[in-house]
C-alpha cells in the first residue's frame, strides 16, 4: 500500500505540473481571468522584448510597410493598436515615411505600457497611451481607419466580444489587422484560438469584406480585411472628440492632466508618463 500511496502521489503531483505548464505558460493565464494574464505580462515587462526577439526588418517588411501602403490614400490617419504591449506595432508603422497619422496603443497591462512609452520616445508627439481594457474600448463607433490586435485574442476572456469592439470602432472602408493563434499550442486552448478554416467563416459574421487569412509566423495566422461600408476616412481628431466614459459612455473633456467624464463625473488622469489610466479608475469603482 506504501508503493501504491507514493505511485498515485507522484502521478497527482505530474498532472499538478502539467495543469500549471498549460495554464501558466502555453495558455498564459488565459482561463483563469483576465486579473491574471495581466499579472503575468506585468511580471515580464521588462523582459518581454528579449523573450520575443523581434527582427526589426520583419517588422518593417511584413507590419509597417503593408498597414502604410494599405493607409496611403487616406489623409492624417488614424490607427488604434489593441493590447499594443511595448509599442511593437506603433515603432513598426511610425517608422514609415509614407505614414503621417496617429496611433493610439491601448493595453490592460500597465508595466508593458511603462515599456512602449519608454520605446516609443521619439514618436511620443505622434503617439497616445491608454491603460483599458480591449473588451470595452473607450472610443465612438466608426472612430478609426485601421484597428490592429496582434497576438492576444487567444488571451481575452471572451476573443469574440474583443472582436466585435474591433470591428465596432472601425471606421466603414477601414483596415482590420489580427492574428489567430495556430499550430500545436493553438490546439491546447479551446475557446480561445480557433481552427485555421473556422477563423475566416468568424470574420464574415462581421460585417466585413475582402477577407485574407494567411500564414504570418510559426504560431499565428494574419488576417486583413475591410469594414463594409462607403469610406470616410481621414482627418485630425483630437482626443477629446472620440474618447468615451467607459462607466458611461458619456463624452470627456481634458483639464489639466485629467480626463472627466460630463455625464457620470468619472475621473481618468493622465499618468506622469502620459498613459490615460482608465483601467485604474475602472478597478476602483
Amino acid at each position: 500500500m506504501n508503493w501504491l500511496a507514493l505511485v498515485i502521489g507522484f502521478l497527482g503531483i505530474v498532472l499538478v505540473g502539467l495543469l500549471l505548464y498549460w495554464q501558466l505558460i502555453i495558455a498564459e493565464g488565459a482561463y483563469l481571468g483576465s486579473r491574471v494574464v495581466t499579472l503575468m505580462y506585468d511580471w515580464s515587462a521588462r523582459i518581454y522584448e528579449r523573450i520575443k526577439q523581434y527582427d526589426a526588418g520583419d517588422e518593417q517588411w511584413f507590419l509597417g510597410l503593408p498597414l502604410a501602403r494599405a493607409l496611403a490614400l487616406i489623409p492624417a490617419p488614424l490607427v488604434l493598436d489593441v493590447a499594443t504591449g511595448t509599442g511593437r506595432l506603433p515603432r513598426a508603422v511610425l517608422r514609415q515615411p509614407a505614414f503621417d497619422g496617429r496611433i493610439i496603443g491601448l493595453d490592460l497591462s500597465r508595466r508593458m505600457l511603462r515599456e512602449a512609452v519608454r520605446r516609443t520616445a521619439q514618436f511620443a508627439d505622434r503617439l497616445t497611451y491608454i491603460w483599458q481594457d480591449a473588451q470595452d474600448l473607450p472610443f465612438d463607433d466608426d472612430t478609426f481607419d485601421a484597428v490592429t490586435c496582434l497576438e492576444a485574442l487567444e488571451f481575452t476572456p471572451d476573443p469574440q466580444k474583443v472582436l466585435l469592439e474591433l470591428v465596432r470602432v472601425l471606421r466603414p472602408g477601414g483596415v482590420l489587422l489580427v492574428t489567430n493563434r495556430v499550430g500545436r499550442d493553438a490546439k491546447l486552448m479551446p475557446g480561445k484560438a480557433f481552427p485555421r478554416d473556422a477563423f475566416p467563416k468568424l470574420l464574415r459574421e462581421f460585417p466585413l469584406e475582402d477577407i485574407k487569412v494567411g500564414p504570418w509566423q510559426v504560431d499565428y495566422d494574419l488576417a486583413w480585411a475591410i469594414k463594409v461600408g462607403e469610406p470616410r476616412g481621414g482627418g485630425v481628431r483630437p482626443l477629446p472628440h472620440i474618447l468615451r466614459c467607459p462607466a458611461c459612455g458619456g463624452r470627456l473633456s481634458r483639464v489639466g492632466r485629467v480626463f472627466r467624464c460630463a455625464e457620470c463625473g468619472q475621473a481618468y488622469p493622465i499618468a506622469d508618463d502620459d498613459v490615460i489610466e482608465m483601467a485604474r479608475a475602472a478597478r476602483q469603482t
